[in-house]
């Protein structure tokens, strides 16, 4: 890697990135889950959460889309939704595996948590898969967890998750 300072840029996603949003996707979720979830749960959770309408509805639904460049590529995305006044989730947030571990992340995750400060939030929570790498991530940043949770998604299907939370 050269010494250069690479340049991120964050750009707030609209119902025409959806497509964009989805490749991201399928470059990121298989690699983060098939060790972790069966074939058939990660169909199921891509299907319920990145089909075209699903994407759709989130936006419709007040959850806001950011989309991380590095240079003129898209290289992640994420999103965030305000649950009451001052308390927002963290929905999403991935980079690209190539960039991972390159302060990609750190870089978006630090941005995302400017703009809802802006917003008047002071806390931000999350759901992570509790055998994902990313919980250290989100230690590192001052993320603690709050409680385990298994959710109940359909079909059979659970998320064992952390409930994480940050305090801004």
């Amino acid at each position: 890697m050269s010494n250069h300072h690479t340049s991120y840029v964050v750009q707030t996603a609209s119902l025409a990135d959806i497509e964009l949003i989805r490749e991201l996707c399928m470059q990121v979720w298989p690699q983060t889950y098939s060790s972790i979830l069966t074939e058939e749960q990660l169909a199921y959770m891509l299907d319920w959460m990145y089909s075209p309408t699903s994407l759709a509805q989130q936006m419709k639904e007040g959850a806001t889309f950011l989309l991380l460049y590095q240079e003129q590529t898209p290289i992640g995305y994420a999103s965030y939704q305000s649950l009451q006044a001052s308390h927002f989730k963290l929905h999403k947030l991935y980079v690209l595996p190539h960039v991972q571990g390159k302060g990609a992340g750190r870089i978006f995750l630090t941005d995302l948590l400017q703009r809802i400060k802006g917003l008047g939030a002071h806390t931000l929570e999350l759901q992570v898969n509790r055998y994902n790498k990313a919980v250290g991530f989100y230690q590192q940043m001052g993320f603690t967890i709050r409680e385990t949770a298994d959710i109940e998604i359909g079909n059979g299907f659970y998320m064992n998750d952390y409930i994480m939370q940050i305090a801004l």
